[in-house]
């Protein structure tokens, strides 16, 4: 048995295959066009020695159903979608902050 993400009363909560659980903050869902896979990018908020929360993504092999399992990404090319996608996300938010004046600077990428 895989590792299943399982939605209960809008909490998102990973099923370990040892049948142990832990809720998780779902950060960003998306399906690619190119692998024709659907991907979820979560954390734990568990954090790492220097004190970054960890970033972790999976696929969903099944997203229309709550109780899906969900598989390891193996292959460079889907982290390197998964690191495009996050990243996009990011400089995004970044940006609306900026624009809203919550931080300061321009979003990465940009000049003047």
């Amino acid at each position: 048995m895989e590792n299943k993400v399982v939605m209960e009363n809008n909490e998102v909560v990973v099923v370990f295959k040892d049948g142990s659980k832990k809720q998780i903050d779902k950060l960003i869902g998306f399906d690619d066009e190119g692998t024709g896979k659907s991907y979820i990018i979560y954390t734990d908020n568990s954090t790492d020695e220097q004190g970054n929360i960890r970033i972790t993504a999976s696929i969903v092999k099944e997203p229309n159903n709550p109780n899906s399992e969900l598989e390891e990404i193996k292959s460079d090319r889907e982290w390197k979608i998964i690191d495009t996608v996050l990243r996009s996300t990011m400089d995004n938010i970044r940006k609306r902050m900026v624009e809203k004046g919550e931080v300061e600077g321009k979003p990465e990428g940009e000049t003047e």
